[in-house]
């Protein structure tokens, strides 16, 4: 009489659910050919540029400034800061970019930012940890800037808690989503000079007494898509920092850079 070999059931179920996943994915490819990010035009795999996209995208490489990701024209050694870095020093540590903003890298976030396009979140978060490569290794934990309740109700999700989801899961730390809240409902920065951005975001982050103890003496790598005058990065650094955290450094799919907009 022969006797079935056992199976050990939790690994077959979950060789099923993978099974079940490819093939999902598979229809979904079939239905839903790759399509590049920016232009919609067909691409090897999904949320990836075509050629002429990737041309487009000014990429922020090295040589630039190891505090504020601002390019240099020229390399003037490893750890050059910029006049902007020197005279008026971030409270964070140090931030790096995928992009100069300008209107190409702008259409990319207003898509996932405005338009419902949740899929770029995995493309964004993969070249942001890229981006982010050279401070990773002192990375505890992953921390969006948060949106104000009122406005994420409005908008239904928050690109940056995606964004940063994906580079959590990328870096396998915690995300954490919660650490920090928008207590103050801000008007957006659009438009705003830099001393009104500063002012519209001024008290408007806080560390919960509940979250303190998650982040006592844990690195945070805070994660946003756009890095314009850096109030907003600022503003929650501080927060982060009274709230008990060692220390902060940013990343951002695009920086404005003066002069290259």
């Amino acid at each position: 009489m022969h006797e079935c070999a056992a199976v050990d059931k939790p690994t077959f179920l979950n060789s099923l659910q993978a099974r079940a996943s490819a093939v999902g994915r598979l229809l979904v490819g079939l239905a839903l050919p790759p399509a590049c990010m920016a232009c919609s035009r067909p691409v090897a795999a999904t949320g990836a540029l075509c050629a002429t996209c990737w041309s487009q995208l000014r990429l922020i490489e090295r040589p630039f400034c190891q505090r504020l990701a601002i390019p240099f024209g020229y390399d003037i050694g490893p750890e050059a800061l910029s006049a902007e870095a020197i005279a008026d020093p971030p409270p964070f540590g140090r931030l790096r970019a995928v992009a100069v903003y300008d209107d190409f890298s702008g259409r990319i976030v207003q898509a996932l930012k405005y338009h419902d396009h949740t899929e770029l979140a995995r493309s964004l978060g993969a070249m942001m940890m890229r981006a982010a490569g050279d401070i990773t290794v002192d990375v505890d934990v992953v921390v969006p800037v948060p949106l104000h309740p009122r406005r994420l109700w409005q908008r239904r999700f928050n690109q940056s808690a995606m964004i940063a989801a994906e580079i959590a899961k990328g870096l396998e730390k915690p995300h954490g989503s919660n650490l920090v809240d928008r207590i103050k409902p801000t008007r957006r920065q659009v438009g705003l000079k830099a001393t009104e951005r500063a002012a519209n975001v001024q008290g408007a982050f806080r560390v919960s007494p509940e979250a303190k103890a998650k982040l006592a003496g844990r690195h945070v790598l805070l994660v946003d898509d756009v890095y314009t005058t850096g109030a907003t990065a600022k503003a929650v650094t501080r927060a982060l920092l009274r709230g008990g955290a060692a220390g902060v450094d940013v990343v951002v799919f695009a920086r404005v850079v003066e002069g290259l907009g």
